[in-house]
């Protein structure tokens, strides 16, 4: 057992700050903050687990070197400030919200599209080129991997502005729509993606190894977590179906492209109003995209009566990404 009880580090500002409430939240994982003054909280469907909010920078430095245990934040900021020590695992590097993308962006009237032209405008220039960002590590890792002349220019405010005022010749800096970029004439290479991001679950490998509970709690995050996400893709359908049995709805579901169900439908006898015995109840869980694909294939086997409803987990067997921080722990 620690000494200190876990610790869990969440954004304490901003979008992603919102968002990984918000997220956790729709889990079943409620953060409870009696004060909004103070920078730590508390899950009560965790009891084992003291939440702490920090800038998300700080998160991925206090995972790294253990004072915090776990941590939510963007695969941008692990990527830029992980270190080589490999200390942090990723245990889930989807949780699908806090979406951008780290990008080259050069001036408009710049005659180049791509990473290579870099090299070209660089010898053009006579000198290396000129980069402002807030992520040397990640920039420096890309450039030098295209063999592309530059020097890092330290960037804390607006980096759009920077190519305009002769600070920088280029930017690399995060993305969602690009809007801001056009706003201040300037757009991404068609090869300059250095980093796509979201929100990521991480750990602290070695707290991991050597403690169980530790262990458990990253079960438990990772099962309602994987639950949660599977099952927002996914609606519960309910149909009436007249056949001759079970098997013989089910042979008419599997004919179709989008009805089948997740391992197959659930069939049970109704007990209908005119006594006929060949009614049937229908349950199958189907994709969000293909409801109404699904709702016709239906309605062309014979289903009436068609019910739709949120669901809320999807729970396995086992979550795939507990058997992989099995494996990498091993």
């Amino acid at each position: 057992m620690t000494q200190r009880s876990l610790r869990i580090s969440l954004p304490s500002k901003g979008r992603l700050a919102d968002e990984t409430v918000a997220f956790l939240d729709s889990c079943g994982l409620e953060v409870y903050k009696p004060n909004p003054r103070q920078y730590e909280a508390a899950i009560p469907a965790l009891p084992g687990l003291t939440v702490l909010f920090q800038r998300p920078t700080d998160i991925v430095i206090s995972v790294r070197n253990s004072s915090v245990d776990f941590g939510i934040t963007g695969l941008d900021v692990l990527e830029e400030h992980r270190g080589e020590n490999g200390h942090i695992l990723v245990l889930h590097e989807a949780l699908g919200y806090g979406r951008c993308t780290l990008v080259l962006a050069v001036p408009e009237d710049w005659k180049i599209e791509t990473v290579a032209g870099l090299r070209v405008q660089a010898e053009a220039l006579g000198r290396p080129l000129r980069v402002a960002t807030k992520f040397p590590a990640l920039v420096t890792r890309f450039l030098s991997a295209n063999n592309v002349p530059f020097t890092i220019v330290s960037a804390e405010g607006t980096l759009e502005i920077a190519p305009a005022i002769g600070y920088a010749d280029l930017i690399a800096d995060l993305v969602s729509s690009g809007q801001t970029l056009r706003d201040n004439r300037l757009r991404p290479l068609t090869d300059g993606e250095i980093q796509a991001s979201q929100a990521a679950l991480i750990a602290n490998q070695a707290v991991l190894q050597a403690d169980p509970q530790a262990l458990a709690i990253a079960r438990q995050l990772l099962e309602v977590i994987e639950a949660r996400l599977r099952a927002r893709d996914n609606l519960s359908v309910f149909a009436n179906m007249r056949g001759e049995s079970p098997e013989a709805i089910a042979a008419k579901l599997f004919a179709q492209q989008t009805i089948g169900g997740l391992q197959g439908p659930t069939i049970s006898r109704m007990v209908s109003r005119d006594g006929d015995p060949n009614w049937y109840d229908l349950h199958i869980i189907v994709r969000r995209d293909q409801l109404f694909a699904a709702i016709n294939e239906l309605r062309a086997i014979g289903g009436s009566g068609v019910v739709v409803a949120p669901v809320t987990y999807i729970f396995e067997e086992e979550p795939p990404r507990y058997r992989a921080m099995l494996e990498a722990l091993a």
